[in-house]
């Protein structure tokens, strides 16, 4: 039986394992959720799998749970990027949120010439990722990059396939180009900021052999409308949707 509540736990996970709870994750279980020893939640640690535990002991500042069953094992995400520029807080949230439940094995915040909010906090985005894995059901949790300028992430992807979201295709009736991917190939989504990509960026993306441009449709979308957008597209195409 699958346990409504599940914990995001940094920590081995097994057969017979005790975890000790930190004092925010005791004050969730008990103080917010009335669980008590007894309860059982499932937990997860990113790389093994959900685990079925048992509290056995429950405090204000702290408590403990046992393993039991394993209840799903690790899934992995398909080998996709999310790359973005930085946007408003309330926004970027969302995007590290629906990444992660849409399937992505990471996300990475860029630096384009447009981009006009530059302050981030990775390890707060990173709580986002863990909250958004905790409510639906992922035994993966996607790793938040630190920022990154434009150029500086380009060279570090010359063997993924890159995915570029050109708002200046709009209206355009361009898709995926079949003949020249694999499934199982790597891959990066590239969704630029408010106003879109430079000309300059634009023609780098575009003289790139690794390059697929894809139109989002007849009309622009925000950056967080995209985002979704994009990843829908190339789920339905090569991920784990199919």
């Amino acid at each position: 039986m699958k346990s409504k509540i599940r914990l995001y736990v940094d920590h081995p996970l097994g057969d017979g394992q005790a975890v000790t709870l930190t004092r925010e994750q005791a004050h969730y279980l008990f103080g917010v959720m009335r669980l008590t020893v007894g309860s059982q939640i499932a937990m997860f640690n990113g790389t093994d799998g959900e685990w079925l535990a048992d509290i056995t002991q429950a405090g204000k500042r702290g408590g403990e749970v046992f393993c039991g069953q394993q209840s799903a094992p690790l899934r992995m995400p398909p080998d996709v990027w999310l790359c973005f520029a930085p946007i408003k807080k309330a926004r970027i949230q969302y995007i590290v949120e629906k990444a992660v439940e849409m399937g992505v094995r990471r996300i990475v915040p860029m630096m384009t010439e447009y981009t006009n909010s530059e302050r981030i906090r990775p390890e707060r985005l990173q709580a986002h990722a863990i909250e958004a894995a905790e409510q639906c059901g992922a035994t993966y949790v996607p790793q938040v990059a630190p920022l990154v300028r434009f150029d500086a992430l380009l060279a570090t992807m010359k063997d993924r396939h890159l995915l570029f979201c050109d708002e200046a295709e709009a209206g355009e009736a361009r898709g995926f180009e079949k003949a020249r991917v694999s499934e199982a190939d790597p891959w990066s989504i590239l969704i630029g900021p408010e106003g879109g990509f430079s000309p300059d960026e634009r023609a780098k993306l575009q003289n790139l052999p690794n390059t697929q441009t894809l139109s989002l449709g007849p009309r622009i979308l925000r950056a967080e409308t995209a985002a979704v957008a994009a990843l829908t597209l190339w789920q339905m195409q090569f991920g784990d949707w199919t």
